[in-house]
């Protein structure tokens, strides 16, 4: 476990930093988020819009998961994916992303952009999540399953720059154990992107320094 969380603290320092690129995707302009986690990993946060990207088929993906190694999904489908089951009980959710590796879909997740009495500005909201049953059944290891919550995060904090403009990010983990693969960042540094880092239980809850703005945009 010690060796998962040096990795992560590592890996997470460039987590909102434009280490890849951002794109955009086909004409209705939704954001695909690229970013690099070490030299193996590169992961991608996608809205679940497309058939391949819908619930539907990254559940029958992680069916075959779970069953390649004698496992009965039934415990997944009736537990933890029962409440992306229910959002997506009317067609598709426009508040749903994906985390894929290119070849694989990790995690999902919902989002969304809200208002809190706590703060002045919109926050993004990251609740139920997801992830393969390859990490709940132990087939990928404890390093694979922190990489991917930090890539999941990362996601979350380039929305939250990008097309969900947002100064804050509460973000809900799977359990309160996650939270050590996010220790790293309650302390503020001059790069830093946040202002304020907390966690409490299994909750992160963070505000993002106000962007800079390039000296020739302030003078247009």
């Amino acid at each position: 476990m010690e060796g998962a969380v040096a990795t992560t603290a590592a890996s997470i320092s460039s987590c909102p930093v434009p280490v890849v690129s951002k794109r955009l995707a086909g004409g209705d302009k939704m954001p695909v988020i690229t970013f690099r986690l070490n030299r193996r990993l590169i992961m991608r946060l996608l809205p679940m819009k497309d058939p391949d990207k819908s619930w539907r088929s990254i559940k029958a993906q992680w069916k075959k998961d779970a069953e390649s190694v004698g496992e009965d999904f039934s415990t997944f489908s009736n537990g933890s994916y029962a409440a992306f089951d229910a959002l997506t009980k009317d067609g598709e959710n426009p508040s749903l992303y994906c985390l894929s590796d290119g070849e694989r879909i990790q995690a999902a997740c919902q989002v969304s952009r809200l208002m809190m009495s706590k703060f002045p500005t919109p926050i993004l909201r990251t609740r139920f999540i997801v992830v393969s049953p390859l990490y709940e059944l132990g087939v990928a290891g404890t390093a694979q399953y922190a990489e991917t919550l930090v890539a999941l995060f990362c996601g979350i904090v380039w929305l939250s720059r990008d097309t969900m403009s947002a100064g804050h990010i509460r973000f809900f983990l799977k359990s309160p154990g996650d939270a050590q693969f996010f220790a790293a960042l309650r302390v503020m540094t001059e790069l830093s992107p946040f202002s304020a880092f907390a966690i409490e239980g299994a909750l992160i809850e963070c505000s993002l320094k106000e962007a800079e703005v390039p000296e020739e945009a302030e003078m247009a």
